[in-house]
């Protein structure tokens, strides 16, 4: 078995999920709505699991009714997920139903930014993109070099010569951002270090893929229906167990300054979608969950905020999870089927 864990970024991170995960590992669903793939393919829906899901239903908006709340903020366990509750939570850090709650709260006569605001799930996810100052600087000399040598303006450059123009650069804007000229080497290699990373992009969540042994997954593939549904059947089980380990061993956030303090969440929030083949078409029975990195913490007043999932925890808990779903995927099966392993 393994259970395998892949970081999903903001922005574009849920793009990753729509065609990767909840689009049957597939990138060839075109223009067609997740909907329009499951009836087609014959894929079951991907669903909302975790405890922290219930927070999503405290509005934090004075006269709501429980009507409206049912309606418009609950997402229940179960329920199907649909692509824009995926682009809203995933891709904004928003309210999975979050242009449902904007509109409602517009049509009450709140203000745009306000009617977005109710959405909000804490901080929205920060997203950067494009190169840094150093890296924009740098492709323009690496240009004029070539055009000077009249060669391609994106020939190889000798490595001295980048190395001169690395250097070059990089003293020119330390001396612009310090108002001095580096110390040494050193700081002059760290600033260098430091301008040549990509800007970084808030997590958005993670991906953790459950997939059983290869001898459950060939009998999985080659029984009887019936035998095949209760293989299935039991891998759901499993997978189940294993979320619920995760959730009482790694749903925490942090607080204070620096983030001193671990403390408890009201749980997880993520979907989760089977799959029964591989991208290549081969039968592969498995289950993508998708935690989300927006969790709630209940403080010493009673007041409910939305923060960042501590990651660390679960990072940690990953070798356990896949034991513990190994453990209970053979439980099951043999309390069901009967089969033995040694």
């Amino acid at each position: 078995m393994t259970a395998t864990l892949h970081k999903l970024t903001a922005g574009d991170g849920y793009l990753y999920l729509i065609r990767q995960v909840a689009a049957h590992d597939t990138t060839e669903r075109g223009r067609n709505t997740l909907s329009d793939y499951y009836s087609a393919k014959g894929e079951s829906p991907g669903r909302w699991v975790g405890k922290g899901l219930a927070s999503l239903s405290d509005t934090g908006v004075r006269g709501v009714s429980q009507q409206v709340k049912d309606e418009v903020w609950t997402v229940p366990e179960g329920s199907e997920v649909t692509e824009e509750q995926m682009a809203a939570l995933f891709g904004e850090g928003l309210h999975p139903n979050a242009v449902d709650i904007a509109n409602h709260q517009v049509g009450r006569g709140a203000p745009a930014h306000a009617a977005i605001k109710a959405a909000h799930l804490g901080r929205p996810f920060t997203v950067r993109s494009g190169a840094t100052e150093f890296q924009k600087a740098l492709a323009v000399a690496y240009r004029e070099y070539n055009a000077e040598h009249g060669k391609r303006w994106n020939a190889p450059i000798p490595d001295e010569d980048r190395a001169r123009l690395r250097t070059t650069i990089a003293r020119e804007q330390f001396s612009e951002e310090y108002g001095r000229e580096p110390a040494d080497d050193r700081e002059l290699s760290g600033f260098i270090a430091r301008n040549s990373r990509l800007p970084t992009t808030a997590v958005a969540g993670y991906d953790i893929t459950f997939s059983p042994v290869k001898s459950v997954s060939t009998l999985w593939a080659i029984a009887p229906l019936d035998v095949s549904a209760a293989i299935e059947e039991c891998h759901d089980a499993a997978v189940t167990d294993s979320l619920a380990f995760i959730q009482q061993n790694a749903a925490f956030t942090r607080i204070g300054t620096g983030g001193v303090a671990q403390v408890d969440t009201t749980g997880l929030i993520g979907t989760a979608f089977t799959h029964r083949d591989s991208r290549a078409g081969d039968p592969d029975l498995h289950t993508h969950v998708a935690i989300s990195n927006k969790v709630a913490y209940i403080d010493a007043h009673g007041v409910q905020r939305w923060l960042a999932l501590d990651g660390q925890p679960l990072h940690r808990m990953m070798v356990s999870a896949s034991e513990l779903y190994n453990t209970r995927l053979e439980a099951h099966l043999e309390e069901r089927l009967g089969l033995r392993f040694r």
